[in-house]
């Protein structure tokens, strides 16, 4: 299995679907749609009581997904998400013990202020995410954050949809989004495979 580096895993797609898996018989079946329709990092937020199995099982039966996880706020949420097949790790926030424990996994901390990117930055870090995207001003604030840290790329989460993500892909300092609209609640309830592997299309050719 090649390892990616987390600029290759945010190259993958224009967009990472930021996923709440309630129930494990879901995993497979939500992963393959994703993938078929472009989207092959997967964000498995650690949410739910089933996250590091719906990784595992990912990881296992579904050769061409990248499974990710995200809400990792400790230490040990690495080593477990690790041990079960996660292949790059997501942070709300960023803590310097983290990045530590991220080691060599691909990791993306989320940042919201200035004085956040510049303490990542401080890190070593190149590549964030910036959330509550929308929450803390949106595109503007990306904006404003591009002269100062030219150097940083992000990858915005938080309130992000069909009706924004380009304008937020149009960015010089976004490469990709998160958002959980490709993959919505009540179609994974009712298993609706094919809906959400066309929502997933439709989000895959943002960066055409």
């Amino acid at each position: 299995m090649t390892k990616l580096t987390i600029f290759q895993v945010m190259d993958l797609a224009p967009v990472i679907p930021v996923l709440t898996i309630e129930r494990i018989e879901d995993a497979v079946p939500l992963a393959k749609a994703l993938v078929d329709g472009g989207l092959p990092a997967l964000e498995i937020t650690l949410r739910t009581n089933v996250a590091l199995a719906a990784i595992k099982a990912i990881a296992d039966a579904v050769p061409d997904a990248v499974p990710g996880v995200g809400t990792v706020t400790t230490p040990e949420d690495l080593s477990q998400a690790r041990a079960a097949g996660a292949r790059f790790a997501v942070s709300p926030g960023f803590a310097p013990d983290l990045v530590q424990a991220a080691d060599q996994m691909p990791f993306l901390p989320g940042v919201a202020t200035a004085s956040e990117a510049m303490a990542a930055q401080r890190a070593g870090l190149q590549y964030l995410k910036f959330f509550p995207a929308e929450a803390m001003g949106g595109r503007p604030t990306l904006q404003a954050l591009a002269g100062p840290f030219p150097r940083l790329t992000f990858c915005p989460t938080g309130g992000i949809g069909r009706d924004n993500a380009a304008d937020y892909l149009a960015l010089k300092n976004v490469r990709c989004v998160g958002g959980s609209w490709v993959a919505p609640n009540e179609a994974i309830a009712a298993g609706q495979w094919e809906t959400i592997t066309g929502l997933a299309r439709e989000a895959a050719a943002l960066r055409e």
